[in-house]
């Protein structure tokens, strides 16, 4: 039935935002036609928690959220949002070229995307 995840990023720099996936983070990716890039993404799990509006939100998971900072910045990757702890791990965020912030996580709670 379902056999995969499609996560779709609007970007104001669309161009900038799809070079710095596939150089900077370095997934790989197919080209759809005419530079549309769709890239190949770590293994995936969903949560839905209470909240008092409906939305998403998209986290790039890592193991160690200090490590993979500190080699994002030595790529010159600018950090949005410094290491912060919630009850489920710890979270931070980076800058695009376009602007917009990328959320990452270390979580502390079991995983479910290795099932």
């Amino acid at each position: 039935m379902i056999n995969g995840v499609h996560v779709v990023i609007y970007s104001r720099d669309a161009e900038a935002d799809r070079a710095f996936l596939r150089d900077v983070l370095g997934f790989p990716h197919v080209d759809a036609g005419h530079d549309w890039l769709i890239f190949k993404l770590p293994p995936a799990e969903a949560a839905v928690h209470p909240g008092e509006n409906d939305g998403t939100e998209l986290y790039l998971m890592c193991v160690d959220l200090e490590a993979t900072l500190a080699e994002l910045t030595a790529k010159g990757v600018e950090i949005a949002q410094p290491v912060s702890s919630a009850g489920w791990g710890s979270r931070a965020a980076i800058k695009l070229p376009s602007g917009a912030d990328l959320a990452l996580y270390e979580p502390r709670h079991p995983v479910a995307y290795d099932l």
